[in-house]
């Protein structure tokens, strides 16, 4: 058990949680990102994306109603701008099926808003991701190991439930190699694992525009997440360009709606740069949000607007003392990026 969910627990006491966020008050929005919402524990896909069971999302949203200030994206300036508020943001990534069939009708039901940052590839054409194609891959395959010795220090054996962290080592190499050299790498993968690019599913991975409009004809906010979710910094100019203005393109298309907003693929420091963030205000784009901790300030970057992950694994002690003291159980994984863009 780690420190934050020990602690967590001991916050758990009636009233004395309550009394510390009275305490040691703190000032911004908080703003939470999930992936996909269900039980992904015998996924042959990426299981880390799953963020809350339904019914924990549920129990989430109930203690966010009763004891935040729980704002639209449309609020975050305003809110910002008044010293001494705190608020709660609900976000998504990806554009999941189960977002619309799991995640919304309990959202209408507390009366929530939230956002959903959109991947247009995945909506127009309905395929694999990566990261849940390289999972598929290491989960089917029956080989016992594999050899990508030019992109990952290997053999990477496979017998005695180490398949889950050989997936784990291949996201993590994939997000670092430029874009030819992870397609190369995702190909040696198919190979090796002889088991094919399972695209089967692939029609009741994602949510349709049909789906999407009715959200945001139902006070949702929908942004952009890029077309084919690359790792941007990992592209040329030219690529990264074509990523951001076919998303806001499309998402105008099908919703007659601006790209507003904005969150990076990945969203670690090192997966965004100057370059996108110029192709960001060349797009209109007003506000865009990382993922690597922290709380939204007055300070944050227009372009770095800092989101928390939810995991489901997380303990509900833990993530009510993330909502109420996030000031201590949200703290930013890394530095910032030294950018020459406005504050909020």
């Amino acid at each position: 058990m780690g420190k934050k969910t020990k602690t967590a627990r001991l916050l758990a006491a009636p009233g004395l949680r309550r009394m510390l966020s009275r305490a040691l008050p703190w000032e911004g929005v908080l703003i939470l990102n999930y992936h996909r919402v269900g039980d992904g524990s015998r996924s042959i896909h990426d299981r880390d994306l799953w963020s809350a069971s339904s019914d924990a999302f549920d129990s989430q949203l109930s203690f966010l109603k009763a004891n935040s200030d729980v704002i639209a994206l449309d609020e975050i300036e305003s809110a910002l701008a008044r010293r001494g508020s705190r608020h709660v943001a609900i976000t998504f990534d990806d554009g999941y099926l189960d977002n619309y069939e799991l995640a919304y009708p309990l959202l209408r039901h507390h009366r929530l808003p939230a956002a959903f940052f959109i991947a247009t590839g995945f909506i127009d054409d309905p395929r694999l991701p990566w990261w849940d194609e390289i999972a598929m891959l290491v989960r089917t395959t029956t080989v016992e190991q594999l050899d990508l010795g030019e992109w990952v220090a290997g053999p990477l054996l496979l017998e005695g439930g180490r398949r889950a962290e050989v997936i784990r080592t291949l996201l993590g190499a994939y997000k670092a190699l430029p874009g030819d050299e992870a397609a190369k790498l995702l190909g040696s993968l198919r190979e090796q694992a002889r088991c094919g690019s399972n695209s089967a599913p692939a029609a009741k991975h994602w949510m349709d525009w049909t789906m999407i409009r009715d959200m945001a004809a139902n006070g949702m906010t929908i942004g952009g997440h890029t077309v084919h979710h690359p790792v941007l910094s990992r592209r040329s100019l030219t690529q990264q360009r074509a990523e951001i203005s076919g998303c806001a393109a499309r998402l105008r298309a099908e919703l007659g709606q601006a790209m507003d907003y904005f969150a990076y693929p990945v969203g670690s420091p090192d997966a965004f740069d100057e370059r996108t963030r110029q192709c960001l205000q060349d797009a209109g784009v007003r506000l865009a949000f990382s993922y690597y901790g922290g709380i939204a300030t007055r300070q944050s970057a227009r372009y770095d607007i800092p989101r928390v992950a939810v995991a489901a694994r997380m303990e509900n002690h833990l993530f009510r003392a993330m909502a109420a003291l996030p000031q201590f159980f949200c703290r930013s994984s890394e530095h910032l990026v030294e950018s020459t863009e406005p504050s909020l």
